[in-house]
């Protein structure tokens, strides 16, 4: 899919291609809030605590002060979102949420 994106879109897929690569993760995930805050984060898959690396970054935003989000990415090998990172995307003010492959080419924009 060959779209032209906002550097500020395109920042959000470096982020969590970033995240992805440091933590060795299948996912990474980055949002951008209300303010133009950045969070990124990975897969958190502990014994007690398991979160999609996009549920770890609004995590990270909501804890910050964030009330909603303009924009968020998920780079990952999957075709789509999980459902549950649409929902919290859709939760926080229906930003954007675009899906990224690992090399950050846009798979998919939703919301």
């Amino acid at each position: 899919m060959t779209q032209t994106l906002d550097p500020e879109d395109n920042k959000i897929i470096t982020l969590a291609r970033s995240a992805r690569a440091r933590g060795g993760t299948p996912e990474g995930a980055a949002v951008r809030d209300e303010t133009g805050r950045t969070y990124a984060a990975t897969t958190v898959a502990l014994p007690s605590l398991r979160l999609s690396a996009l549920q770890a970054a609004v995590a990270m935003a909501v804890s910050s002060g964030a009330k909603s989000l303009e924009a968020a990415a998920i780079v990952t090998e999957a075709d789509d979102p999980a459902e549950q990172d649409v929902a919290v995307v859709e939760e926080m003010g229906n930003g954007t949420l675009f899906l990224a492959a690992p090399d950050g080419s846009l798979k998919g924009r939703y919301i």
